[in-house]
């Protein structure tokens, strides 16, 4: 009898290690996708109208699940997207997902009806629920291992503090005052806070603005000796400041550092005029960047 009981416990015992391996290994093949699993949005789309969805930012990749959809960029607009079918009453479910250049990812299951209950989606109204729903960010490859949507928040932060922690580097003539405010260093990456003024009543429309790197001494430098450098992003870039008014703008670029002969210079032109600004940075400006600290975005 004894023998019974210890088989059967045996057995109980070999049963239960069983069940709860495999029930460990369900858990451990299922629940990290589970985990990570983006709820789409639900989307009806016709033949005979066209669907416009508005994103927070500019539209960076579109993807269709299945050629029972056409979609493309609204023209000069970077940030709505066209939808529509191109077949009439497709019965299968497709779908098409979206990237954006705040690195938000957006998931949407598309249905045909011939009388859709909207043609118009505006997804700022939604920011919330993506914030929610799709909390990971799309990484760019030149934004490296930065969050786009933590820069852009940096950025704008930077932008409504409007503080002035650099007070020694501006340029100023023909009633146009072009000043830098700050620096600012996170994660590899610099914050350069700029303010334009016209003091003018001549409006000063904007051509472009240049980054570069170049000789101290300007006089002799060559193309070779220059080095252009690209905004990774801008906060709210500027076209034109009116007469008698003022406007700043913040640019993220790569971290780097200058060599004793070399300085920055971001340069100002005014379209068809010439009250051209630039602003002269050296080395020991930038390694005094002001550090962010994203825990508490305290600059």
């Amino acid at each position: 009898m004894k023998n019974i009981f210890k088989t059967f416990g045996a057995l109980a015992l070999t049963i239960g290690f069983a069940v709860s391996t495999f029930a460990q290994d369900t858990i451990q093949s299922k629940t990290p996708l589970a985990l990570g699993k983006i709820e789409p949005y639900k989307m009806e789309v016709t033949y005979d109208k066209t669907s416009h969805l508005i994103f927070p930012t500019a539209i960076r990749y579109v993807d269709l699940g299945s050629e029972y959809l056409i979609a493309g960029k609204a023209d000069d607009a970077e940030n709505v997207l066209r939808v529509k079918a191109s077949v009439r009453d497709f019965e299968a479910e497709t779908n098409f997902s979206v990237i954006t250049n705040d690195g938000r990812f957006y998931s949407f299951n598309v249905h045909y009806s011939s009388y859709p209950e909207a043609l118009s989606y505006d997804l700022l109204t939604m920011q919330k629920a993506v914030d929610k729903a799709n909390g990971n960010d799309v990484l760019f490859e030149e934004l490296g291992s930065n969050s786009p949507s933590l820069a852009g928040l940096l950025l704008e932060t930077i932008y409504k503090n409007n503080k002035r922690i650099v007070k020694h580097i501006g340029a100023k003539s023909f009633g146009i005052q072009f000043i830098l405010k700050g620096i600012y260093i996170h994660n590899g990456k610099y914050y350069f806070h700029t303010e334009l003024g016209n003091r003018s009543n001549v409006p000063f429309q904007i051509d472009f603005i240049n980054f570069k790197i170049v000789d101290k001494k300007v006089a002799k430098r060559t193309v070779v000796q220059e080095k252009l450098l690209t905004p990774l992003r801008t906060y709210k870039p500027l076209e034109g400041i009116a007469g008698k008014s003022t406007d700043q703008n913040v640019f993220l670029l790569d971290q780097f550092t200058l060599a004793d002969d070399k300085v920055l210079l971001i340069e100002i032109f005014e379209k068809n005029g010439g009250r051209n600004q630039t602003l002269q940075i050296e080395n020991s400006d930038l390694i005094k960047a002001r550090l962010i600290d994203d825990m508490h975005l305290k600059f």
